[in-house]
């Protein structure tokens, strides 16, 4: 500011150090400087992201890459492997038990995937609403997922038994002891049940979530324009849960593809009479196990399963883009 003074009745102006000044505003900004946040680093951002990247390359890639290689030799589990080109695999197109196990993780799949797709979404429809004691019901579809595969698959072999509850029970009514645990396609058939038995919860619970989002208005309207429960389902509530379903198909079609506990609890680790129920991860695990496996040939079906497995999450990705276009 400028002070106005008087000399000899005539007013002066007196120039001293303004507030507004240049060399003040210096002095303000030079503080603020250093009593200010420090920018960090072009590479901060890239150090919170070390760990992740770490744990990543070190347990998912580095196994990936290991096993691509290792397919391409005749490693065995004590005995370093040398570099035989596509010979595991030209083994693996002329091996039965290749295509048996094919066979049956296919079937399995198809089995499983459908009721996977279709039951959880209307055991959501029929848990979602709130009444006396549902919360009980919700807990008890959702117990299975909790608990153990090798419990799960423990209590159904003693239900399925010859000498089983299950059996037990048919033999009250007249029907002979049923062989599911002996029988090729019935044991098969016993754990894609036990499969969806399982995923049924949590499956469930992901449904209910999308249902969460479904406006009321949609039914209300429905209901008034005279559409029935099964319209307003086929109108209403399955386009809203599409996409839902598509990510539904694609985590159980990659699961049931890639069953082992199931099977081998409910088999054994033969693959059943024969080995007729065995999959393509039993496959693995027979071939790749103990002090004689063939890590090459069981790294050449691992491989071979990757790419079944990224191609059925293509296909399926393919479908939505389809239906949405």
């Amino acid at each position: 500011m400028t002070d106005i003074s008087t000399r000899n009745g005539e007013p002066v102006a007196s120039t001293g150090p303004a507030t507004g000044s240049p060399a003040t505003s210096r002095k303000a900004r030079g503080a603020g400087r250093r009593t200010g946040v420090r920018t960090h680093l072009p590479s901060t951002p890239w150090l919170f992201l070390l760990p992740g990247f770490l744990v990543t390359g070190g347990f998912v890639l580095y196994p990936f890459l290991s096993t691509v290689g290792s397919s391409f030799t005749d490693q065995r589990t004590l005995i370093a492997g040398k570099w035989v080109g596509g010979a595991n695999y030209q083994e693996l197109v002329h091996d039965d038990m290749f295509w048996t196990a094919l066979r049956n993780s296919l079937l399995y799949m198809v089995g499983v995937v459908p009721l996977l797709v279709i039951l959880p979404l209307l055991l959501a429809m029929l848990v979602q609403n709130y009444l006396p004691g549902i919360g009980f019901f919700r807990s008890a579809f959702y117990t299975p997922v909790v608990a153990s595969v090798v419990v799960v698959g423990l209590i159904w072999v003693w239900l399925l038994d010859d000498r089983g509850l299950v059996n037990a029970v048919l033999g009250v009514i007249g029907v002979g002891p049923v062989s599911f645990l002996s029988d090729q396609w019935l044991l098969l058939i016993s754990a894609m049940l036990v499969t969806v038995w399982k995923g049924l919860g949590y499956y469930m619970i992901v449904y209910m979530a999308a249902l969460g989002n479904v406006p009321r208005e949609l039914h209300e309207a429905c209901a008034v324009d005279g559409a029935g429960p099964v319209r307003r389902f086929f109108t209403v509530t399955v386009p809203a849960v599409r996409s839902t379903m598509v990510l539904v198909g694609a985590l159980a079609s990659v699961n049931a593809f890639k069953v082992f506990s199931e099977v081998y609890l409910m088999a054994g680790p033969n693959g059943g009479p024969g080995g007729e129920d065995t999959t393509l991860v039993m496959l693995i695990k027979q071939v790749g196990t103990g002090l004689t496996g063939r890590v090459g040939y069981a790294s050449a079906l691992s491989v071979v399963v990757f790419v079944i497995t990224l191609g059925l999450m293509l296909l399926v990705l393919r479908a939505d883009r389809k239906e949405d276009a």
